[in-house]
């Protein structure tokens, strides 16, 4: 079995006697993330998944060079790419459809593969591999119960208590491990917003016969994407031109629990752009059928691990984000190598130190990147139409270093002692915002119920 010792080839902190044990509740791309880099480190790995089967479901999903570096790591480049959609332009149009840029896509960025495809088929090929490499993976598991002490942490599946060094709630949007860090229900709120979606077979679906909409599949893969007040619209194909994705951001004040999704209704998709370039009509009437996905927003939360350090969040369950990031499986992948490298350091004996490093690497970098959601939303949806044209970077897509050069697996080896150090000697600290996070005042409040429950 393959390992990785770090950016020098070689780590003098393997002091573990036996192999750490990990539990993982959660078999999405956070939960598979970190079963697949858990098991390259030598940890014993248990995935917890509540589904009896895997099924090839939902849409467009994107991983950027951070994760791409990633999946490049594990060897799964050549399994992935044929899947993706390859894009070479973004052509970004006001909602009139006058071009506001054809901004160049590089197939590398910083050394890295960006990848963008079916979430269903990229899934299933993180499956496959964590099963290739050893992982204990248990579905129709249903956990009921989370518990730590100062020795060991588990979970309650199937009626079975199950124990391990760590758990690691990779459960989502949903997430039962939440409630357990927190000590009480998160509440999430509405985020104003919600997705018409739709990915669908090009050639069934006329779009090639059709002169508003055949530029999208006849000399392969395309991106296009027109902004507009309150709602931005983005279609792509993929596999040269076989399959063929939108999506379609408006304003939804839908007062939901949680973000959801369902049958959508092509009437209602239609009325949003019934004034616009009539191109978005013609493609958006393409989709047999599409998904209405409502969003809710969570402010970050004051913590990610429990009070014995012994259980860990990652992923949505942790830092959900909003799809206009282009992050949030990156980042969940971000988090699987983090703590597995964290683990592979500290070994048993110091688990929770690697629980509470992992939360010390994490924090800000992850809310640096949520934001990234937040601004680029309001950029397309309060750009001036005249402004944009004149200055198109205005509206063009970010690629910055800080966000997709990061080399996860690196960067944890390196910043794993720093982070020990300061826990030690100084001891475990609530995790701080980013300065002027305009979440700040209310996320003082959810620190202040935090710490006054015991949980």
């Amino acid at each position: 079995m393959a390992t990785t010792n770090g950016a020098n080839g070689t780590n003098g902190a393997q002091k573990a006697a036996r192999p750490v044990k990990i539990i993982i509740v959660g078999a999405g791309f956070a939960g598979l993330a970190c079963a697949i880099e858990s098991r390259l480190k030598g940890h014993d790995v248990i995935l917890l998944e509540k589904f009896s089967a895997l099924k090839v479901l939902g849409d467009i999903i994107s991983f950027g060079p951070n994760a791409g570096r990633i999946f490049g790591r594990w060897g799964l480049h050549d399994k992935i790419w044929p899947l993706c959609t390859h894009l070479k332009v973004f052509n970004l149009h006001t909602w009139k459809g006058e071009l506001i840029t054809a901004q160049a896509l590089n197939e590398k960025d910083f050394g890295s593969y960006s990848y963008n495809g079916h979430r269903g088929e990229l899934h299933q090929i993180l499956f496959d591999h964590a099963i290739e490499l050893g992982v204990d993976l248990r579905l129709s598991s249903d956990v009921t119960e989370y518990w730590e002490d100062e020795h060991a942490a588990g979970v309650v599946c199937n009626g079975e208590k199950l124990t391990a060094d760590v758990v690691i709630g990779a459960d989502g949007v949903r997430s039962k491990a939440r409630e357990m860090v927190l000590g009480y229900f998160d509440q999430p709120k509405p985020s104003g917003y919600a997705i018409y979606r739709a990915w669908f077979n090009a050639k069934e679906s006329g779009i090639g016969e059709d002169p508003l909409s055949d530029y999208l599949v006849k000399d392969g893969d395309a991106f296009y994407g027109w902004i507009g007040k309150d709602v931005h619209m983005l279609s792509s194909s993929s596999k040269g031109g076989r399959d063929v994705s939108w999506v379609i951001t408006h304003k939804d004040e839908a007062d939901i629990e949680e973000s959801w999704s369902f049958p959508g209704k092509m009437e209602d998709v239609l009325k949003i752009v019934e004034d616009w370039d009539p191109r978005c009509a013609a493609i958006l009437s393409k989709a047999p059928s599409c998904v209405d996905w409502k969003l809710v927003y969570r402010d970050p939360l004051p913590t990610w691990i429990s009070k014995k350090a012994r259980i860990a969040l990652i992923g949505d369950a942790a830092h959900p984000f909003l799809p206009t990031s282009i992050q949030g499986a990156s980042q969940a992948l971000e988090d699987g190598v983090t703590i597995a490298v964290n683990l592979k350091i500290s070994g048993p004996e110091e688990a929770p130190l690697a629980i509470q490093a992992f939360e010390y690497i994490r924090y800000q970098r992850v809310r640096n990147a949520q934001r990234t959601g937040e601004t680029n939303r309001d950029k397309w949806h309060q750009a001036d139409d005249k402004k944009a044209v004149e200055d198109p970077k205005s509206v063009a897509l970010n690629r910055e270093e800080w966000l997709l050069g990061h080399d996860a697996e690196k960067h944890a080896w390196e910043a794993y002692p720093e982070a020990a150090k300061e826990i030690k000697e100084h001891g475990y600290h609530l995790p701080e915002l980013p300065e002027g996070d305009v979440s700040a005042d209310r996320v003082a409040k959810s620190r202040e119920e935090y710490l006054a429950r015991e949980i």
